[in-house]
């Protein structure tokens, strides 16, 4: 593979090329590389190279459905429609395209700008702030591109995401919760807390359906944002793009910084006040007159994207090895679990606002089991 970006790069920015692979999530389908490519002393690029040949986890697979949550050709749609430009009046870019190269056996490169702007995983919490203000001005502009304007954009990428992979039953294991770093770790409440939204969770994602929608980035954490010149944001890895929710970009972003260690979970209602504060400032600002409960409703809601990661924590308490996100490195084990039992506990709080909420907006109530039958529809206990 570097043998090609050499001689791509030869073309593209001249003179002799070295490569330099960059992290990324390896079992994604869709991904078959990541590198900065260097010539000389001031000419780089970042190039991603698409492919959908690519054998990993059927989790993980790539597929040729363009609504689906991991069609292969979706980010070079992106950059080739210019799509982000939409955005870029409040605040919001993405690297420059340089070039889009289909090779010959089939595969994608997109040569994108080298943006070496701040990394948002060094933010004070204010600069978080800025996004989501620039991001709820991008998601309340009247002329703002709708998420179904074309059709490789993602649709229902929520459902499609956390339904991606069977379950294991850990949940329900005893044995699961009295490892070490799991008993020692995770706060008291958390087995009953996840349980109940892993049975919720068709609720959740109904919710999450109904609500008002915009353009989503759909993989915002601080890992693909940068800071860009004259102020602007720089959003990185528009591979998921498509239709979300009001508030579920922001859903997103304020977990995952303490999921991946970039802020303290005693950060997150910090987090929290900054970021929904401002999104919300920006979709006023830009003339979105809708029902705020709706755009909290869709932030907590949001919590069932997590659904899977309880179950993925019991289910690897027992290695010996915490790998960082794209296997670059080690974490420590104990301040991994401390972290993430916390941040799932602040995104049950989130999940039981959201049950309390929606009703009072008119949506259905979760649906409760009779009692002694399990959400499942088994009875444990005899017949009923």
């Amino acid at each position: 593979m570097p043998t090609q970006l050499i001689r791509e790069a030869q073309d593209i920015l001249g003179g002799h090329a070295r490569t330099e692979p960059l992290t990324h999530n390896p079992k994604n389908g869709v991904t078959r590389g990541v590198w900065r490519v260097s010539a000389g002393d001031d000419r780089s690029a970042v190039v991603k190279v698409l492919t959908r040949r690519k054998e990993t986890l059927a989790a993980w697979a790539a597929s040729d459905d363009p609504g689906h949550w991991n069609y292969w050709r979706r980010e070079a749609e992106v950059y080739e429609s210019g799509l982000p430009d939409a955005w870029k009046p409040y605040g919001i870019t993405a690297p420059s395209l340089l070039a889009s190269v289909q090779r010959a056996d089939g595969d994608v490169a997109l040569w994108l700008e080298d943006v070496r702007g701040e990394p948002a995983t060094a933010w004070p919490t204010p600069r978080h702030g800025r996004l989501a203000h620039a991001l709820g001005r991008a998601h309340g502009a009247p002329d703002a591109p709708a998420p179904g304007d074309s059709p490789w954009l993602s649709r229902r990428f929520l459902r499609g995401y956390i339904t991606k992979e069977p379950g294991h039953g850990l949940l329900d294991d005893d044995a699961a919760w009295r490892q070490p770093l799991v008993r020692d770790h995770f706060p008291a409440g958390l087995r009953e807390a996840m349980t109940a939204l892993h049975r919720d969770r068709a609720w959740f994602l109904q919710i999450m359906e109904a609500l008002p929608r915009a353009l989503s980035h759909l993989d915002l954490w601080p890992a693909n944002a940068l800071s860009g010149s004259g102020g602007q944001t720089v959003l990185l890895d528009w591979a998921f793009t498509g239709d979300g929710a009001l508030g579920e970009d922001i859903g997103n972003y304020i977990p995952d910084t303490v999921f991946d260690l970039f802020l303290p979970a005693a950060q997150l209602p910090v987090l929290e006040r900054e970021m929904y504060g401002n999104y919300l400032a920006g979709l006023r600002h830009s003339g979105w007159r809708g029902d705020e409960r709706l755009v909290r409703l869709g932030m907590c809601a949001s919590a069932v994207k997590y659904d899977w990661l309880t179950e993925l924590m019991l289910q690897r308490a027992g290695e010996e090895k915490q790998l960082g996100y794209g296997g670059a490195g080690t974490v420590p084990a104990e301040l991994r679990y401390r972290e993430r039992g916390a941040t799932l506990a602040f995104l049950a709080g989130w999940a039981q606002e959201a049950r309390d909420l929606a009703p009072r907006l008119g949506f259905p109530a979760p649906h409760r089991p009779p009692e002694g039958v399990r959400s499942d529809g088994q009875n444990p206990g005899g017949s009923v």
